[in-house]
């Protein structure tokens, strides 16, 4: 395996898990989550959102292509104009999602898998990712880089309330939202471009 090309698709594919946005979300959850609730939120979203990415990454572009006759290049435009929408609502408002107020559930199973699971980790822009990933580098390499990202985003997910705590006693949250928004939003435009090349061809 090409470990360079590994770190190097897992380090795109968590810029596009964008953590940042499940930091917001679990310290900002109302009302506040325990730190037992967050360790269970982190690892049910993280797990359901790996089998999903992996799932997809190996069978999703026989299934597009097959079934709903949908070609990679469409996936990568679409996924690429969705991101760039999550991105420029961060750039311009200093938040990835709205704040909501949500009734405390004993079991957190759905929570985890609708908005964390999908579409917060396995966002169209992650899948298009996947997807794309198999078919230049193999399912090998795309299923190892999604579950390294995956391990770092969990991590960050765990230690949701003291980053936030952090970054607003130094006001660094906003600035860095705005900062994280740029990149998904120039990430999101570099898609639609290399799916527009590719629907050129």
């Amino acid at each position: 395996m090409d470990y360079g090309k590994l770190l190097e698709n897992s380090l795109y594919l968590l810029a596009l898990l964008n953590p940042a946005s499940k930091v917001m979300f679990l310290s900002t959850y109302q009302p506040a989550l325990t730190r037992k609730q967050i360790v269970e939120l982190s690892w049910k979203s993280s797990l359901a959102a790996l089998c999903i990415l992996v799932a997809l990454a190996g069978a999703g572009e026989i299934v597009l292509s097959r079934i709903f006759k949908v070609e990679l290049y469409s996936l990568r435009i679409t996924g690429g104009l969705i991101l760039f929408m999550i991105g420029w609502t961060a750039v311009r408002e200093g938040r990835f999602i709205q704040k909501q107020e949500h009734s405390l559930r004993e079991n957190f199973t759905e929570i985890s898998l609708v908005p964390l699971a999908a579409p917060l980790i396995a966002g169209p822009g992650t899948i298009a990712a996947a997807i794309s990933g198999t078919a230049e580098f193999g399912l090998g390499l795309t299923a190892s880089a999604l579950t390294l990202a995956i391990m770092v985003n969990f991590v960050l997910m765990l230690f949701s309330r003291p980053i936030n705590r952090v970054l607003e006693r130094t006001h660094l949250l906003g600035p860095l939202i705005r900062l994280t928004g740029l990149i998904i939003s120039a990430v999101s435009v570099q898609m639609v471009i290399t799916g527009l090349h590719e629907c050129m061809k």
